[in-house]
């Protein structure tokens, strides 16, 4: 019973750490540009979110080592690098995340975005004061997640979407964008995201080639649980635009559920934003943190107090200069590198005796990796390219 309320955790803590703003906003500007066609590039980012999710989660249980220890032992100092990219990453989208969650409580309750900014990251900061922050936080996500799905399928089924035409459109599509689909990769699995649910089994101990059975259970479940709250959005913005309505471009997804199910929507617009902002805050911070626990005792031992500092440092910088639109444009191109760097790293550890034993890799996992890493790069390369030349 112990393990499954771990898994779940787990699972919950990934889904709900890939369930921020960005993922609400970018599921309804999507939607409205590529219609029902949206289906078939969800379908194809689910496969490949399970297959880098299950090659990274793997090797940590087996291995028993969290990534950057991962990433020091093929290559000394690659595990530290990967640390700066996490933790500056994670901050930079922290600071969007605690801006979401004021965005949400100002839609819901009516008060200032900068006074729900700090009342979210206080409650934030309480799930890591308590003794058992661990379990806290995982009861945490689990609540949150179930409120936002709830939430999500009301406005699903009040939008009334063509779901004929969307079934059709995820196996046949009338278009099809390859930009979006990595976008969506990036977004699910990219940067912190993909490992706060495998560090989360291992501080959990849930380790050892006996655990994989639970360790792919958890990783599915959690890409599970995040595409189920995609598709659901993704039907609530179709049954909008199927109708002609127009989508206010400053708040897409507060516009949908408003259009879709009047004020009422548009308050339940405030508690899926909060949630997925403060659960994101929580998820980014916990996994930012642990990539730097391992390498110091004075660290691990005030892991805690540092996730709070990281909480109120995002926070600080949110109230000062409200949200940083290059940080986070700068951040969103370090996602898209972090992926390819961290997978490739898990990739060649998972065929390195002295980090993983006798464990036999799969082979389609690695296959499938490789693939993943190839087309990310160039991809990314090709973004910062663009932005930067």
């Amino acid at each position: 019973m112990k393990n499954r309320s771990v898994l779940l955790g787990a699972a919950f803590l990934m889904a709900t750490s890939a369930i921020g703003p960005g993922f609400l906003t970018q599921t309804t500007v999507f939607t409205q540009s590529l219609g029902a066609s949206f289906g078939f590039v969800i379908l194809t980012s689910i496969i490949i979110d399970i297959g880098v999710q299950l090659n990274i989660w793997r090797v940590i249980a087996v291995s028993e080592k969290r990534a950057q220890d991962i990433g020091n032992l093929l290559l000394p100092g690659l595990g530290s690098f990967i640390s700066i990219l996490i933790v500056l990453g994670g901050l930079a989208f922290n600071i969007g995340n605690i801006a979401g969650a004021g965005l949400g409580l100002q839609a819901l309750l009516g008060i200032p975005v900068a006074t729900g900014a700090v009342i979210s990251a206080a409650m934030a900061i309480a799930i890591f004061v308590v003794k058992e922050a661990g379990k806290a936080m995982d009861k945490f996500a689990q609540l949150m997640g179930f409120l936002m799905i709830m939430a999500i399928v009301y406005i699903a089924v009040s939008s009334a979407p063509p779901v004929g035409e969307a079934v059709l459109r995820t196996i046949v599509p009338a278009k099809i964008d390859l930009m979006t689909i990595l976008t969506l990769v990036g977004g699910t699995v990219g940067g912190y995201i993909t490992f706060s649910g495998g560090h989360r089994l291992l501080d959990a101990g849930i380790k050892g080639k006996e655990s994989l059975k639970e360790v792919n259970r958890s990783a599915v479940m959690g890409i599970s649980i995040a595409s189920l709250v995609r598709v659901f959005l993704f039907l609530a913005s179709l049954g909008v635009v199927a109708k002609g309505l127009s989508i206010d471009a400053g708040n897409p997804t507060g516009s949908v559920f408003q259009l879709a199910a009047g004020n009422i929507g548009y308050k339940l617009f405030g508690l899926v934003m909060f949630s997925a902002a403060i659960t994101s805050v929580i998820g980014s911070a916990y996994t930012s943190v642990s990539f730097i626990k391992s390498f110091s005792p004075a660290i691990q031992k005030n892991e805690n107090k540092l996730i709070i500092g990281f909480i109120i440092i995002s926070a600080m910088i949110f109230i000062a200069v409200g949200k940083p639109v290059s940080l986070l444009i700068m951040a969103g191109a370090a996602n898209g590198l972090i992926l390819p760097v961290t997978l490739a790293t898990i990739l060649f550890a998972a065929h390195k005796k002295k980090i993983i034993g006798d464990y036999q890799h799969p082979i389609w996992l690695t296959l499938f990796g490789i693939l993943v890493v190839c087309v990310m790069t160039y991809m990314s390369g090709s973004v910062l390219i663009n932005t930067f030349f």
